[in-house]
């Protein structure tokens, strides 16, 4: 399986075995111009730490750095609305799977406003049923 996330000028891709990734890869760089590829570190303000027993997706820089755009640094923390302990990378008997949909949304308007001529977008991503990631 192959898994590609597109936005903007920004892509992401991962496969469950290494000859795609290599072979995608070759293909893009045959057709466009591509900056450097290396492990995912962050995409869309969601940080990602891949390790042995699993990979870790959190939004704490892009909450922090929303946090103090607003002058809300001292604001009480809650609890994250994702179960912390879905492993998203193994099935239901621990093996590596498939079992995760990464689904994104977006819309915009581009110079709608006709007095300013001002443009409005929007996008949202959901890991499985979760939103993970949203920007307006």
């Amino acid at each position: 399986m192959l898994l590609v996330q597109i936005y903007v000028d920004d892509i992401i891709f991962g496969a469950t075995n290494v000859s795609l990734c290599e072979e995608f890869s070759k293909c893009m760089h045959s057709e466009f111009e591509m900056s450097m590829m290396r492990e995912l570190n962050f995409f869309l303000g969601l940080q990602i730490k891949q390790l042995k027993k699993g990979t870790f997706i959190n939004q704490a820089k892009y909450i922090r750095d929303f946090l103090k755009r607003f002058n809300m640094e001292e604001t009480k923390t809650m609890k994250t609305p994702m179960s912390s302990s879905i492993k998203l990378d193994m099935d239901e008997k621990g093996k590596p799977g498939d079992n995760f949909e990464l689904i994104g949304y977006s819309d915009a308007d581009f110079a709608g406003c006709k007095v300013e001529r001002k443009s409005t977008s929007g996008t949202c991503h959901f890991l499985g049923h979760s939103l993970v990631s949203w920007h307006t």
